[in-house]
């Protein structure tokens, strides 16, 4: 089988960041600056492990390239697990394109095999009802179970796991990271609170804050 020529792969791995980028990223999750980033990454990469493949070097400096870059912390944001998946993807396709002649069609086939573990694993269809929050609650929970069931009062689902951040006796407050799955047709309302109190029979139930955490 003859391999496909060098420009061919410039052009497989143009395509699939912007597939990446455009056709996955930013529909779902709308962030422009990271466009730039995941576009820059990608033809940066490029570039440098083309150089490379090009030269006397040889592919083993390239993908200790991707190790060092693998390490790097980008400290202008905070970046969500599913912004570093889309990071190191765009990263990936940008060697598998620079160092891809050794490589022919497994350059290519791995460059599409990343494109559809990133629409499926990053699909909103995909798991859900299972949510990830970080709430800081107006009242001190020393029992574990007293707060589990708190929480599934106000967030009208199943607790899988609350895992408490800050227990403030003083002020009276919680902040605990709730993993939790909705029911069907279920979600978060305004109105839970109200259930809560009514659920535990508690005179004067205090509010509760939730603050969104990206899965």
């Amino acid at each position: 089988m003859t391999q496909p020529p060098q420009l061919a792969l410039y052009l497989v791995d143009l395509v699939a960041v912007l597939v990446l980028t455009f056709g996955l990223y930013f529909p779902r999750h709308r962030r422009r600056d990271l466009v730039v980033a995941y576009l820059g990454v990608n033809v940066g990469v490029l570039a440098v492990a083309a150089t490379l493949a090009s030269s006397t070097v040889g592919a083993g400096l390239g993908l200790g390239l991707f190790g060092v870059l693998s390490i790097i912390r980008l400290r202008s944001t905070e970046l969500s697990q599913h912004e570093v998946a889309y990071y190191f993807a765009a990263l990936a396709l940008g060697l598998l394109g620079g160092l891809g002649a050794t490589a022919g069609w497994l350059g290519v086939a791995g460059s599409a095999l990343i494109l559809v573990v990133m629409a499926v694993a990053d699909h909103p269809r995909l798991l859900r009802r299972h949510r990830s929050q970080v709430v800081l609650l107006d009242r001190a929970f020393p029992d574990e179970a007293g707060l589990v069931a708190y929480l599934e009062q106000l967030l009208g689902a199943h607790v899988h796991s609350a895992s408490v951040q800050r227990l403030d006796l003083v002020n009276d407050t919680t902040l605990v990271d709730v993993r939790f799955e909705v029911a069907p047709g279920g979600g978060v309302s305004a109105s839970s609170a109200g259930d809560v109190a009514a659920a535990l029979a508690v005179p004067s139930l205090p509010a509760a804050r939730t603050g969104q955490v990206p899965a």
